[in-house]
């Protein structure tokens, strides 16, 4: 039997696109989740539901539930989790579609991480991926519409702190489970969402009615009108990762992260049938870019980067 019959490619990509259409359809819903409750509890809820469901999956053979290293997954843990706290944040206030492109310029930032604290040499079609990347990102976001203000960076703050999450990965993580991973980052999620829950209890800030609430909003008793959502997340989250795992252990990582940047076709789709949101031409030709910029980096990744990705699929 051949190597290309054991990897099963067309397997692994289908599985990857799989798990991307689950991620961009439960991302949609944050908007409405964000009406009635804050980011914080969101948060910690999530993961506090999400967390036995992932020690599931260690005892059905998916990979170690308990870390090595409790500092270095803990620290790895922290950058991911503020990560995501920028994206979950964005999504309250801007079109999933700018979102997703925004905490998509991981790959990016990674690149120049490593360009310019790891001191590592890259050629000339990665470095004109970094220039595509960001030039997307301008025509996605739109600094000069009239409406630009610096929330619409948010995204792409949560795709630096998820690029130094990835380094850290590499760096001190590269022997530890993705589960383990995975529980790292939603204890971490958890436990940031209950200090930002105290913290707004003590200082009682005047929280604005529905979404313009969502940063500022403390504990809610009434979780039942969102509470669909809510579980649908968890659910979401836990299979979505799932498939992500299987589909990196199916194919060499390089060729499956392309199909990473699918969901930069499911999410706005099901923002379009589901809830009326539109793209521009500049943003879609944005998107576009990103998305070729992130594919370049991945297959023109050295053997020895591109070995060490398995652990590192953002986890929205």
């Amino acid at each position: 039997m051949s190597r290309r019959d054991i990897n099963r490619p067309m397997a692994a990509a289908l599985t990857m696109m799989a798990a991307m259409f689950v991620v961009g359809f439960i991302d949609n819903y944050i908007s409405r989740i964000a009406q009635s409750l804050g980011v914080w509890q969101f948060q910690m809820m999530r993961a506090c539901l999400a967390l036995p469901l992932v020690f599931c999956l260690s005892l059905l053979g998916f990979g170690t539930f308990w870390p090595k290293r409790w500092p270095t997954i803990m620290a790895r843990s922290m950058c991911i989790a503020i990560a995501i706290s920028f994206y979950f944040a964005s999504l309250s206030f801007m079109p999933i579609a700018q979102a997703v492109a925004g905490f998509f310029t991981s790959p990016l930032f990674v690149l120049l991480i490593n360009v310019f604290v790891m001191r590592q040499r890259v050629g000339v079609w990665r470095v004109g991926a970094v220039l595509i990347g960001f030039v997307g990102i301008i025509l996605v976001l739109q600094p000069g519409g009239g409406q630009f203000d610096l929330l619409l960076l948010m995204p792409v703050a949560g795709g630096l702190f998820n690029a130094i999450g990835m380094v850290a990965t590499r760096s001190w993580c590269e022997d530890e489970s993705a589960v383990s991973l995975l529980a790292g980052f939603l204890l971490m999620q958890g436990i940031m969402g209950g200090v930002a829950l105290a913290v707004l209890s003590y200082v009682a800030p005047d929280v604005p009615a529905g979404v313009d609430g969502y940063l500022l909003r403390g504990w809610v008793w009434d979780v039942m009108p969102v509470i669909l959502p809510v579980l649908l997340q968890v659910v979401g989250v836990v299979v979505g990762v799932g498939l992500v795992f299987r589909a990196y252990q199916m194919e060499e990582p390089s060729f499956v992260a392309v199909f990473e940047y699918s969901i930069m076709v499911f999410a706005p789709f099901f923002a379009w049938v589901l809830f009326g949101q539109g793209l521009g031409i500049g943003q879609a030709l944005g998107i576009a870019m990103i998305i070729g910029a992130g594919v370049i980096i991945a297959l023109r990744s050295e053997p020895s980067d591109a070995a060490s990705q398995e652990h590192d699929a953002p986890v929205i």
